[in-house]
């Protein structure tokens, strides 16, 4: 392609708007351009590199078994309604209806759309397993897109979903997308981790997160310094054990604690440390409130909450609620004497204390030599917490450490959440209806080469690998109105286009420092200057990851290029 004919609008400052460096260069090097918040135009270069990307994936999903489809955007509110998930989803599922009043929803995932085409087309098991995957926009209403292409509200996914008539035939298809997703983020030279996560919204149980390692991450890794464990923090188990502390019980006491509402105020004002204090939180859970309870040092993990109660919703309680239930605000909440109604959880650390610190109930109070189940009932002890580094690792090796990583990826046994939720069945050897049994396997493309940016890229702008990038070449000849620099640039253009190469000639009547800044930004792996020894038939190869540069004479081309972009 020649430059003058494409579009690769480079800035020379930084945007204002862009907080991290993939962001920055990606619209610094004109890869996209913001349409609206959290939605963006793929510019011709962004789209060449994500047909690459999304190329090395198709490759993956055929070696795995998998067909590919293209399921519509556009969904009826009706297959979302029998899932259960119209209601569920929650604000971020974009919804609307057609002139005739008919309820839709732009796709943000298709368990439901999938789940109905196969129940429509595959009655028996003779066609089963059988797996589908497609590449598509998704939407969802982010409240706060940020980061660029990796929290938006339009993004481009490819998803795929298998249908199994047993559990272990399940196993084989997700044991096969571990690895094609493995072989995938290996193609694409990430530097990543698999970690043990949480279905969320999508449900199902078992399920693994693909997470870039970045420091602009979202989400906290927690891995062991001593072997392959890893998990996203909210799905780490803390197995620290605790022993009841041996100091004699007090007399529970109430005093006031005028003003002090957080741990660190009541810890210093009381002269306790934190561990000794009960952090108490209301949460709702689907159709009731219940009180969970950690240690003052910790914090409460919601999604273990949602997992130990089974509920389908969890949310803090907020202030108004909080008031209307205990009558009394937030910093203020303690676990005794409440309404029998609620519920009260705690965490295995609490269940250890002995003559600790809570709220009252009551503003400006708290309760010394409180003892849990002598001054208030726990309806269960459990795992409710965040897990913390230097806890023991969960699988008994080492001690826990924390990365931040960019989820790319993740795979989840379904099991048949949607099939029994939907009515989706097949007839087994015996004619016999059961309800398929299903996977989903879910890779952010968008953000697979926003988190590529993220970590290819220099003080001189992107560097991409090879099979990612968007052209192998840049040919760069010096002056537009040197004959001998314009007539090798173009040979060596049809010489490299004719070897299979993709090559970019940078035929712009610019100032040479401009056109170097340009290829540096943009990051090509090879550039080529035609400059003063054209004549001579000699050009100058420069490799943007290394640096390295060679003269080199154009018959010795073509064999220099192929060891580099090996």
């Amino acid at each position: 392609m020649r430059q003058s004919m494409t579009l690769i609008p480079t800035l020379r400052e930084f945007p204002a708007d862009a907080d991290i460096k993939s962001h920055q260069l990606l619209l610094r090097a004109g890869y996209i351009r913001q349409t609206a918040s959290g939605v963006y135009t793929y510019m011709p270069l962004a789209k060449r590199t994500l047909d690459n990307i999304e190329k090395i994936i198709r490759e993956e999903m055929e070696k795995a078994g998998a067909a590919e489809v293209l399921m519509p955007a556009l969904q009826p509110a009706e297959l979302w309604q029998e899932s259960g998930r119209w209601y569920s989803y929650g604000e971020e599922l974009m919804r609307l209806h057609d002139r005739h009043g008919r309820d839709f929803a732009l796709g943000a995932t298709h368990e439901e759309v999938i789940t109905s085409l196969v129940n429509d087309d595959v009655q028996s098991y003779k066609r089963l397993p059988l797996t589908l995957f497609q590449i598509q926009t998704k939407f969802r209403d982010e409240q706060r897109p940020r980061f660029g292409l990796l929290r938006g509200r339009e993004f481009i996914m490819k998803d795929a979903y298998s249908f199994h008539t047993s559990a272990e035939s399940l196993d084989e298809a997700y044991d096969k997308m571990y690895k094609a997703y493995t072989n995938i983020f290996n193609r694409c030279g990430l530097d990543f981790r698999a970690v043990l996560a949480d279905s969320g919204a999508i449900g199902g149980k078992d399920t693994q997160e693909f997470m870039v390692l970045s420091d602009i991450g979202e989400d906290t890794i927690a891995f062991s310094d001593s072997s392959d464990y890893a998990a996203n923090i909210e799905m780490a188990e803390v197995t620290r054990k605790y022993e009841k502390s041996s100091e004699a019980e007090r007399a529970l006491e109430k005093i006031a604690t005028p003003d002090q509402k957080t741990i660190a105020e009541v810890s210093t004002f009381l002269n306790v440390q934190p561990e000794n204090c009960i952090k108490s939180l209301v949460f709702k859970t689907d159709d009731e409130y219940v009180m969970i309870l950690v240690r003052g040092d910790h914090e409460v993990n919601d999604i273990k909450v949602k997992n130990e109660l089974n509920a389908t919703i969890v949310e803090l309680a907020d202030h108004e609620e909080t008031a209307a239930l205990l009558n009394c605000s937030v910093g203020s909440l303690g676990p005794v004497g409440v309404p029998e109604k609620m519920k009260v959880y705690a965490d295995h650390a609490v269940e250890a204390m002995v003559n600790a610190v809570c709220g009252a109930n009551e503003e400006g109070f708290h309760l010394i030599n409180v003892v849990p189940g002598r001054d208030f009932i726990v309806e269960k002890n459990a795992d409710f917490r965040f897990i913390m580094e230097g806890d023991p690792s969960p699988d008994g090796e080492g001690t826990i450490r924390f990365a931040r990583g960019i989820e790319v990826g993740h795979i989840f046994k379904l099991g048949t959440t949607y099939s029994d939720a939907m009515n989706a069945k097949y007839l087994d050897e015996n004619g016999k209806s059961r309800s398929y049994i299903m996977g989903c396997y879910g890779i952010g493309v968008s953000r697979t080469l926003s988190a590529i940016a993220e970590q290819f890229n220099d003080e001189n702008g992107l560097v991409w690998p090879s099979n990612i990038a968007p052209y192998h070449v840049h040919i760069v000849p010096v002056n537009m109105k040197d004959q001998a620099q314009v007539e090798l640039a173009d040979e060596l253009y049809d010489l490299l286009k004719d070897n299979r190469f993709e090559v970019l000639l940078d035929d712009r009547a610019e100032r040479p420092g401009v056109k170097f800044k340009d290829s540096d930004l943009i990051g090509l792996p090879i550039r080529i200057t035609a400059g003063k020894k054209s004549s001579d038939g000699i050009v100058e190869v420069k490799v943007r990851k290394t640096g390295e540069m060679f003269e080199v004479e154009k018959t010795e081309l073509l064999q220099l290029l192929q060891q580099l972009l090996k």
